[in-house]
């Protein structure tokens, strides 16, 4: 039972306003990182590290965790609308996000990566 009262106090703990407000600027920082070529999830993170030196544990974890995901989500972008893969994971992306954007589809095609498996 107090397994149930750990995972409560954990849900209640990341989504206080200040830990929300971290992760959405973490995830606005990664996804502008990750758009540019070359730049995966792991040099995002190493690059924006400083960034939380002066959060607290809880909010430097969320806000990094933040920065790894939007990382993940801009290198899809230049795959979708250039179709140039930006870093490794995008090197092989399914078929309809690399022609979306040729298509001139780019904003379903980039919908449905943002809120598709990655």
């Amino acid at each position: 039972m107090e397994i149930v009262q750990y995972l409560i106090h954990g849900f209640d703990v990341a989504t206080q306003p200040i830990n929300l407000f971290y992760c959405l600027v973490g995830v606005l920082a990664g996804s502008l990182v990750g758009v540019l070529p070359a730049i995966g999830p792991p040099a995002a993170v190493a690059l924006l590290l400083p960034t939380v030196y002066h959060l607290s544990p809880v909010g430097g974890i969320i806000m990094l965790a933040g920065i790894n995901y939007g990382a993940m989500y801009g290198g899809s972008i230049t795959s979708i609308l250039v179709n140039v893969p930006g870093e490794a994971s995008s090197v092989v992306p399914p078929a309809w996000t690399a022609t979306d954007g040729l298509e001139g589809l780019a904003g379903p095609g980039a919908g449905i990566t943002a809120f598709g498996p990655t």
